[in-house]
């Protein structure tokens, strides 16, 4: 792969090394990824136009805050964050960690340090700044108590963009607003406000060499540890004895089950956003299960 020139400048401005290859790597749908060979070593680069390099400020912004939660979960450390400007591409350079293999203690491993990652609390849900779930904004403006945060911050703005794209039929107004309005008995007022990777799917963890688990690709925001949860449910991916580890260290509230779907909602919904009505049915299913 060849960098476009600019960028490979500003690359050696920051390293204050050359730049000697850059090898096309995978695992990203939105942005362009490589490893950089530099003499001061591997790198991790993600870079694009515009409409791609918005989103790298805040995710650099969410993995520091990952970084410094002391959970021993493992997070690449940020180098430079460059949005995109008239002359060149945005960027963002992280430390380029080796993929390895699961050991036998992976996924418990996995699981506590999660529950440590979630020990890490703020006073007010929500985070410093809004961010981004894949390509889609996604608001923080902090706020007292969860249902009006899940409800305001969360819900309602994917609801909107999805009647703005004409992907949302009239008949899910109904159960959606009666989910909304049930959300103070469905949820609880004010659960610690938990530091959250916010988008914690497969796809957005790797096994580091050492086998440690990595986290990348946040959307990090503080709010409810169970948010975090339900999605390693949704799509998969996630050895049972994650889950045993994890509520081991950090025992789950009476109701989980019934708040998980509740809190999916918010992803199934973001994904029929960003790819379209393949995800309409699981969404009127939970509208159906929960409203």
């Amino acid at each position: 792969m060849t960098l476009p020139a600019l960028l490979t400048e500003a690359l050696q401005a920051r390293l204050s090394t050359p730049v000697r290859a850059c090898v096309p790597v995978g695992g990203g749908c939105i942005a362009r990824a490589c490893r950089l060979e530099t003499d001061a070593g591997r790198f991790f680069l993600k870079w694009g136009d515009a409409a791609v390099a918005r989103t790298f400020r805040a995710e650099a912004r969410g993995l520091r805050a990952l970084r410094s939660a002391g959970s021993p979960l493992r997070v690449p450390e940020v180098r430079a964050a460059e949005e995109a400007t008239a002359g060149g591409p945005g960027f963002l350079l992280l430390e380029w960690i080796e993929a390895g293999e699961k050991g036998p203690r992976f996924w418990e491993r996995f699981g506590r340090g999660l529950a440590i990652l979630h020990a890490c609390t703020a006073e007010r849900f929500g985070f410093e700044t809004d961010n981004f779930i894949g390509r889609t904004p996604q608001p923080n403006t902090p706020m007292a108590e969860w249902p009006a945060f899940f409800r305001v911050r969360r819900l309602e703005p994917q609801a909107e963009r999805a009647r703005a794209a004409g992907r949302w039929p009239r008949a899910w107004d109904a159960p959606f607003e009666a989910l909304c309005a049930c959300l103070d008995a469905l949820l609880p007022r004010r659960p610690a406000p938990s530091l959250l990777h916010g988008d914690l799917w497969s796809g957005n963890f790797m096994v580091a060499r050492d086998g440690a688990a990595v986290l990348i690709d946040p959307a990090v925001y503080f709010g409810h540890a169970e948010t975090d949860l339900a999605m390693t449910e949704l799509f998969g991916g996630f050895d049972p004895r994650f889950h045993d580890a994890y509520a081991e260290a950090r025992p789950l509230d009476a109701g989980y089950a019934e708040r998980r779907d509740v809190y999916n909602l918010y992803h199934l919904l973001n994904h029929l956003n960003l790819f379209g009505e393949g995800y309409a049915g699981s969404v009127a299913a939970v509208l159906r299960r929960c409203a």
